[in-house]
Parts: C-alpha cells; structure tokens; sequence
C-alpha cells in the first residue's frame, strides 16, 4: 500500500475516535492521585502528551457534531487506484442487477466501492421514513403521548388505527419496523405542529446536510413527484442518523411488542429481511411503491469494516434483498483485497 493511502486511511480512523480519546483524559486524575509513585510534574509532562495526541497539529478540537459532520463528507472516488475493482470476487454479479442506481461506501475511510447513477433524482419510497424518525428523535419527548387520529388514516396498509394511543418513542419503533405509513403522518404532526411544517423541517435538514439532490412533499415516502432523493444524498443521510444510538437501536430491531396506552401489544416485525438472513446487517430501511420500486438503504458490519449502501429502483421487493447482498458481498470482497493489498 502506497504511504499516502495508508496516511488517509489513519486519518480517517483517527478521526473517528478522537472523542474517545479525549476521554482518556480522565486517567490524569487517577495519576496525580498516585503522590507515592508520580510527581506533579510527570502529570503535567503527560497530560500535555494526551493533548498534542489528541490535538493533531494544535488544530481546535471538534465537537461530535462536527465530528458527525465531517464524517460523513468523508467521500473518496479513488479507491480503483488501489484495487482493481473488476478483479475482485462478485463484480461479475453486478452487470445483471435491475436496480436503476445504488451507491456502496465504506463508513471508515469514505472509499466508494460502486455506484451507478448515484446522483439522479429518484423516488424513494419508505426510506423517506429515515428522515421522520430522525427528526422525531431530534425534537420529540419519548414519553408524549399521541393519539391516532381519523385525520392520520390516509392509506389502506398502515397497521395502527383511528382512537389507538401511543407513546411516542414507541410510535416510532413502529413506524420503522412495519413501514407505517399512518403513523408516520401522526408523528409528523406531533413534531411540527403541523405536516406542513414538518416537512419544512425535513427539507432544512435535508440542506444541512448537503442533500442537494432532495425534497421532502411527505412524512412517509408516498408516491408524490415533490419526494424524491438520490442514492448519493441517501447515503450521506444513513451515516449520519447511524451515529444517533437511539436511531441505530430501532432500525437495528428485528422485533418488537409494542404497547399501547390501554395497555394492548402490538407484536411488529422488520420489514427488513437482511436483518436475519445476512450477516453483520445492521440496518437500515425497506421501501417499496409501484412508482419508485424496490428501495433498500442498508448497513452491515464485519470484521471491523461497515459498508453502508443506498440501492434504488430494483425490480421488486424481493430482488431488492438479493441485489444488496450481492453489492455488500462484494463491497466486503473489495476491502478484503485492500487489506490483503496493505499488508503486503
């Protein structure tokens, strides 16, 4: 491996956890304790160690915020300088997928493994849902309470009904796991005051976080010609919300029994197949209509790599699993490859 990919590979890395390890500065309060065995001074010495450490080149330290941020512009196209992409295990695979476009990364260095047709404009179906969940995260109490309303029942497949009450923070679960297009109108509500202000708020969002390629019309991904997104915006969205534990907690679930307030369950399972059928998926979000097809924004883990990967347009709900595994198959191949190439 060439110094200067093994350099941006470090970077990437050390960026990654600078927050823990600033955290390690709570180890010089344990040392000045130890008056038996380390001098003030020694402390000193060490922390102002720790600082340069962390510190890099005395730049100001980031907040996780920026952290998260920078993360997730974190994008390289340069990766088939490295590796000979078209050698690698499963890219025969990829010439016969029916997706219209796709987009696979990896979360570490930004490295984009494939991509095609990764900044059209396309319908996306239920994965607009990531964006409801995250900003109801953001600015919702968990613990309100809500009440599904005859003016929340608007499509013929959501599961909750007109008169059921919710906490919040479990109307969410739901309307993750099952795709819920009703209670996703419900939470909007709830958050905004308003849909029409919700949806404001999601297209704020959306430009906060470089989403260029992005409008918001709705809450759940209905077919609308005003939603739409592209995989490359897609994937700046999925990294970003994954670094929000409560949002990697939900769609991470395979099952859930939620309750209601009357105190009825409602047993709910991930419209998510890959959770239990491919290894290291960690997430993320299911989508489906006639007019935007099969939608997938995934995540899997394995062997300390995590590829996140937004696939569009696939033939059907079912080729839509096929073809993402077939992609992260060969995104692990890929960096496989790359590791193997590194330690050359």
């Amino acid at each position: 491996m060439s110094l200067g990919l093994r350099n941006f590979i470090q970077k990437a890395r050390f960026l990654d956890s600078l927050e823990q390890r600033i955290v390690k500065y709570d180890f010089f309060s344990y040392l000045c304790s130890m008056k038996k065995t380390i001098s003030f001074l020694t402390c000193g010495m060490f922390l102002l160690l720790l600082c340069c450490f962390a510190c890099g080149s005395g730049e100001p330290q980031l907040t996780p915020e920026q952290l998260r941020l920078q993360k997730i512009a974190r994008i390289d196209s340069t990766l088939q300088d490295f590796v000979q992409l078209d050698s690698v295990e499963g890219y025969d695979l990829l010439a016969n997928l029916t997706a219209e476009a796709w987009m696979l990364v990896d979360d570490s260095t930004g490295f984009i493994i494939s991509q095609k047709n990764a900044d059209k404009k396309r319908f996306i179906a239920s994965i607009t849902k990531m964006m409801s969940c995250l900003l109801a995260i953001e600015n919702g109490n968990m613990d309100d309470t809500l009440l599904i309303t005859t003016e929340d029942c608007v499509t013929k497949d959501a599961i909750v009904r007109s008169g059921d009450s919710y906490q919040l923070g479990d109307l969410i679960y739901e309307m993750m796991l099952v795709s819920d297009n009703d209670a996703a109108y419900s939470i909007a509500k709830h958050i905004g005051g308003d849909t029409l202000i919700f949806y404001d708020m999601m297209n704020q969002k959306a430009q906060y976080l470089g989403m260029d390629s992005t409008h918001f019309a709705n809450p759940n991904g209905m077919p609308n010609d005003s939603n739409y997104s592209s995989a490359s915006d897609l994937i700046r969205l999925a990294r970003y919300c994954m670094c929000d534990s409560v949002f990697a907690e939900i769609v991470g679930t395979e099952e859930a029994d939620i309750p209601l307030i009357d105190g009825r369950h409602l047993p709910c399972y991930n419209t998510n197949l890959l959770l239990s059928s491919y290894e290291g998926c960690i997430g993320i979000k299911t989508g489906y209509t006639r007019q935007a097809a099969g939608c997938l924004a995934s995540a899997a883990t394995r062997d300390g790599t995590t590829l996140y990967l937004v696939l569009l347009g696939s033939r059907n709900r079912a080729s839509r699993f096929k073809e993402t595994a077939i992609l992260l198959d060969y995104g692990f191949n890929v960096m496989k490859a790359l590791g193997v190439k590194s330690e050359k």
